[in-house]
C-alpha cells in the first residue's frame, strides 16, 4: 500500500493540540492505508512548499490541512501552486461540492490540487471535519489515481474513466 504524506499548516496548533491531520489520517486508514510521514508547519510559504517537496519524494500523496481560507496567513494554496507540476482542479471543486452536504461554508476553502511528479497534492480544510469530509471525496478516485502516478494501467473498467 502507498505511503502518505500528511502536512498540518497552522500557527497555533503543536503536535499535541493538532486534531486536523490526525482526522486525515483516520480517514486515510479507513480506506486501508497504514504507511504515513507527518509535518507540522507554520502559515509560511517557504515551509509548506520545503514540506510538500520533501514528502513528495517518498510518499505517493500528500494531503495538508489547514492554511486554505481566506485570513492574511492562510497561504497554503499558493505555496502548493509554487511546487505543482500539474493542477487538478476537478478535486478540488469536488472536496468543495461534496462539502455543501454538510455546510455551506465549504467554499470557503480555497484549496487546491495537483500532481508534483508522481505524487498527489491535496489541500484540505483545516477543521478535523472538513479535513475527513475531504479525504472522503475524493475515496472513491485515489486508487486509480495513484495507480496511474505509478505508471500502472487504469483499474477502472468503465469506458472513458481514465
Amino acid at each position: 500500500m502507498a505511503k502518505i504524506g500528511v502536512v498540518t499548516v497552522s500557527d497555533t496548533r503543536t503536535r499535541d493540540t493538532d486534531r486536523s491531520g490526525p482526522a486525515v489520517i483516520e480517514a486515510l486508514r479507513a480506506l486501508g492505508y497504514d504507511d504515513f510521514a507527518t509535518r507540522l508547519v507554520p502559515d509560511e510559504t517557504a515551509a509548506i512548499r520545503r514540506a510538500i517537496r520533501e514528502l513528495a519524494g517518498t510518499c505517493s500523496a500528500v494531503f495538508t490541512a489547514g492554511g486554505t481560507g481566506f485570513g492574511p496567513r492562510d497561504l497554503t494554496p499558493e505555496a502548493t501552486a509554487d511546487v505543482l507540476d500539474r493542477r487538478a482542479d476537478n478535486l478540488s471543486e469536488l472536496i468543495r461540492l461534496r462539502g455543501l452536504d454538510h455546510t455551506p461554508f465549504s467554499h470557503l476553502s480555497r484549496g487546491i490540487a495537483g500532481v508534483l511528479g508522481n505524487c498527489l497534492v491535496v489541500n484540505l480544510p483545516g477543521s478535523p471535519a472538513g479535513a475527513r469530509q475531504g479525504v472522503e471525496a475524493v475515496a472513491p478516485l485515489l486508487g486509480p489515481i495513484l495507480t496511474g502516478l505509478a505508471g500502472e494501467p487504469c483499474p477502472v473498467a468503465e469506458p472513458g474513466a481514465c
